[in-house]
């Protein structure tokens, strides 16, 4: 079992900066490959980033490259995402999501443990 808590979400300016944490617990971390993904009012859930366990692989949506950054410490169990030039379209509770294997994965489906959740909110 992995259970995730995520952290560091608040209010930012539109073209701010903010870095989202998830601390994990469970033996597996590092044997995991980690995403985040968001979901905005209304809206499903949608893929962000993903990183492999030892971060030689590592995924983004278009929206996101060359803003976000994903990176994980392994021996902190921790997954971080650095988000910069923030928009107010990137408003959205922000999740971060384990898989049962090492291959990183861009679908919902393929993550079988979730956050609570953490709330990103960007004002223009």
């Amino acid at each position: 079992q992995v259970q995730l808590i995520e952290s560091g979400g608040g209010l930012v300016q539109a073209g701010g900066s903010l870095r989202l944490s998830c601390a994990a617990s469970g033996r597996t971390f590092s044997s995991s490959a980690m995403g985040w993904f968001r979901q905005a009012p209304g809206q499903e859930r949608a893929f962000v980033a993903a990183i492999s366990p030892r971060g030689g692989s590592i995924s983004y949506s278009d929206s996101v490259k060359g803003r976000f950054t994903i990176s994980r410490d392994n021996v902190k169990n921790t997954v971080y995402l650095q988000m910069s030039s923030l928009k107010p379209e990137e408003t959205a509770v922000y999740y971060c999501a384990a898989r049962g294997g090492p291959s990183i994965a861009t679908s919902m489906g393929e993550y079988n443990y979730w956050g609570q959740g953490t709330q990103v909110t960007v004002s223009s």
